[in-house]
């Protein structure tokens, strides 16, 4: 399972709207998960089963509560049984299919 989410504070007080510090909580717990993942401006990637996905995904949430009155949680998922190294492999087969388009 390759899952992207987007976790992030509302409510912070802070006068420049900046919740750098609560994403950095999450990406923390991501990266502390051992779990192949990706982190971009927007979202955080992760791959594995189910439930040790959503444990992650729930943690980082949380680490996210301390921050701000609420908390926002964007999820999208690709459940591919039987297949692992989708976070890498994705991009792979893209980049193969731009080349061939690019050479043909």
């Amino acid at each position: 399972m390759l899952i992207a989410f987007s976790v992030a504070p509302s409510g912070t007080g802070r006068a420049d709207g900046s919740v750098h510090d609560a994403v950095a909580a999450a990406v923390r717990i991501v990266r502390e998960s051992g779990l192949p993942h990706r982190t971009s401006s927007m979202f955080t990637e992760i791959e594995g089963e189910w439930d040790e996905v959503f444990d992650v995904v729930r943690r980082a949430t949380e680490a996210v509560l301390p921050y701000g009155s609420r908390v926002s949680l964007v999820l999208k998922a690709d459940i591919r049984p039987g297949h692992t190294g989708e976070i890498d492999g994705k991009l792979e087969r893209l980049e193969r299919a731009l080349d061939d388009c690019a050479e043909g």
